[in-house]
């Protein structure tokens, strides 16, 4: 719709799908179909080369007539599309963890600094805007929330309810946690630091109480985030 709106008003667009069927159904202007997993629209990771050669189609695209027109990228993809990483839901927690989630977060915050080094700045944290050299205060107000307790943090704005941003603090460990073992192990596969975290860690123990308390609640709000804090 917005591809089309803008059309409209005279500007060329061109799209990448994922779902061919969708794109027939939907009909963009200009559609180039590519056949990789999701969350991979240009194709494999580290192969700028491939990824050049998707653009390079997409945007050739706009020397198509509106149509809509929907083309096929030539190369075959990489085959069957892997697992969807494990839900913390089929993960049991390790006989020994660690105790001080505090202490923990923050022992981890120098790999994540590595991760930025190695990415080129490329992070998924930030969500909650607080900086990640204060990650003990977001745990501590997880903490704090699992408890009871009615902690906040300066960073919330007044128009975005806690449970939203209880829920994006939470998004935000995670991504650090992730982003830090990809330091230190970069072949790990998804699967593994989903388990490594869900199993292994006391964030990750911490998490499955806050959804918990959010799920208990009756606060709409508050179910909606427990949602994807830990599934």
């Amino acid at each position: 719709m917005l591809a089309r709106a803008l059309e409209a008003q005279g500007v060329a667009t061109t799209s990448i799908s994922m779902v061919r069927e969708h794109t027939e159904k939907v009909k963009p202007p200009r559609a180039l179909f590519v056949p990789f997993p999701f969350g991979h629209a240009l194709g494999r990771p580290d192969d700028p080369a491939l990824q050049h050669r998707v653009l390079a189609a997409a945007l050739a695209l706009l020397g198509e007539p509106a149509g809509p027109v929907l083309r096929d990228f030539p190369d075959d993809g990489p085959g069957e599309e892997p697992p969807a990483p494990t839900q913390a839901s089929a993960i049991a927690p390790a006989a020994t963890i660690p105790g001080d989630a505090v202490a923990e977060a923050m022992a981890m915050q120098p790999y994540r600094v590595q991760w930025l080094t190695t990415s080129h700045g490329r992070t998924a944290f930030g969500l909650a805007a607080v900086p990640a050299e204060r990650v003990g205060e977001v745990v501590r107000f997880l903490q704090i929330f699992v408890e009871g307790g009615d902690a906040d943090l300066p960073e919330r704005p007044p128009e975005l309810a806690r449970p939203g941003f209880i829920r994006y603090c939470a998004d935000d460990l995670k991504a650090l946690y992730f982003e830090g073992r990809l330091a230190t192990k970069p072949g790990a596969s998804g699967d593994e630091i989903v388990r490594w975290f869900w199993s292994e860690t006391a964030a990750g123990q911490l998490l499955r109480r806050v959804r918990d308390r959010l799920d208990g609640s009756d606060d709409p709000r508050s179910k909606a985030a427990a949602f994807g804090v830990a599934r």
